[in-house]
């Protein structure tokens, strides 16, 4: 009888702990990824530790021409399909360039090797003639913005939505950007204005509402690129006409 309960004790122990055993293997499969992230060696081609490769002391401001030159392109994890192939072109300074094509063509790709996300297989991007890889990724970064169609928005107010692209900006800079971006009148309608919470990831606004408060985040960074993922694809006619108007104004100063 002795036995019989004792089993039976064993039984009901692992019955209770059996859960767990499965939690235990993801936590231990989401560890050994999160270490082989930690220990995986710095790609010398991105490595944002270096300083830039002038004067430490100069402002890190970077504009110019953008030319992408013969480029080449595969995803690492569909290395069987090019998704570039010998694209060159140039976006001229202080100008409109856009990038048409069907989807899936390459557009949002050339933004995030601009960004340098990946690398290109071959070819070679530049700013004024000077290899986007002579730059410190951090400092070429902080010189480009980017609004793309489904804007990252915090559960959190407008205005600090707007402020999250330059942290020390001043109330006139985040209302002047809300006025390029055609957003401030939409916002003084509310009962909290600028206070407004908008929720998370912005649940409480329509996708034009949404795009626009990502336009004015980038618009207050006051970037040297401004790079539009289609990020005017919600917006009605009169928004869009507007806010190209603004943009437009942006590229002359």
């Amino acid at each position: 009888m002795q036995v019989v309960s004792t089993f039976t004790q064993c039984l009901l122990f692992f019955s209770f702990i059996g859960p767990y055993f499965q939690s235990f293997s993801e936590a231990r499969g989401a560890a050994s990824s999160v270490i082989r992230f930690i220990e995986e060696e710095n790609d010398t081609r991105i490595n944002e530790t270096n300083e830039w490769k002038e004067d430490a002391k100069s402002f890190h401001r970077i504009n110019g021409d953008i030319e992408f030159d013969n480029v080449n392109f595969k995803y690492p994890s569909r290395k069987d399909t090019s998704v570039l192939r010998n694209l060159s072109f140039v976006a001229r300074a202080g100008q409109t360039t856009a990038l048409v094509g069907s989807s899936g063509c390459g557009k949002s790709t050339c933004i995030s090797l601009f960004l340098r996300y990946y690398e290109p297989s071959s070819g070679r991007i530049a700013i004024n003639c000077r290899p986007i890889t002579d730059y410190n990724v951090k400092h070429l970064r902080q010189n480009i913005g980017v609004v793309s169609q489904e804007p990252i928005l915090f559960g959190m107010s407008i205005y600090d939505n707007i402020r999250f692209g330059v942290a020390n900006a001043t109330r006139g800079e985040i209302e002047q950007a809300a006025r390029e971006a055609n957003l401030h009148d939409f916002i003084m309608q509310l009962p909290n204005k600028y206070r407004t919470l908008i929720g998370k990831h912005g649940i409480q606004l329509s996708s034009g509402e949404k795009q626009r408060i990502a336009l004015a985040r980038a618009i207050v960074k006051q970037p040297a690129f401004l790079l539009l993922d289609e990020a005017t694809s919600a917006l009605d006619n009169i928004s869009e006409k507007n806010v190209q108007e603004a943009l437009n104004r942006s590229c002359k100063d």
